[in-house]
């Protein structure tokens, strides 16, 4: 099941399923914007208005506004709105276009695996203590709530998709490649 959306250079380009549902995911998670605004709100109220400020506010809307970047991140590149030099990319043909994204996909491609495992690293020293116990990373506030270690699992992840889609999308490249040879 392949769904087609616009590109930012006007092509038409292919989502394969796991953008798709990224797409999908990306698209339901932004009301948590939303939510943060709301929770935001009732904090300046009742901060302002009643003189009782809350202490799960601020960190709960950084949390979520920190998880929604790192989404965002994989849901960029799942729709194509992620970063390119378009004076040169839409200056060239189509299947220079097509050589140019197999270069993007390897190297980017390489560049995740090693933010991967990187923050694979960096996620296992906040989850676990030195003696392998099961330990996560609070913030130390009064709300002493785990979001540092839960931040640090979701980029994680995030960047594991991210390898994942940028290998889909190098075969997808070079199988148009293919296709545009045999024409």
């Amino acid at each position: 099941m392949e769904k087609t959306t616009p590109s930012s250079s006007g092509d038409e380009e292919t989502m394969n399923i796991l953008d798709t549902a990224i797409y999908r995911l990306g698209n339901t998670l932004s009301v948590l914007f939303i939510v943060t605004a709301l929770i935001s709100f009732y904090e300046v109220v009742m901060r302002y208005a009643f003189d009782a400020p809350t202490i799960w506010v601020h960190e709960t809307a950084s949390f979520i506004g920190g998880a929604l970047f790192i989404i965002g991140g994989i849901y960029a590149y799942a729709t194509n709105k992620h970063v390119r030099v378009v004076l040169v990319y839409d200056a060239v043909s189509p299947r220079a276009r097509l050589y140019l994204n197999i270069v993007h996909h390897v190297f980017g491609l390489a560049f995740a695996i090693m933010l991967a495992y990187a923050a694979y690293l960096v996620m296992q020293e906040s989850w676990f203590a030195p003696w392998g116990d099961l330990r996560l990373e609070t913030s130390g506030s009064v709300l002493n709530a785990p979001y540092p270690a839960l931040l640090k699992g979701l980029l994680f992840a995030a960047l594991c998709v991210l390898v994942l889609q940028m290998a889909l999308h190098l075969l997808q490249d070079i199988n148009r490649l293919r296709m545009t040879k045999d024409v």
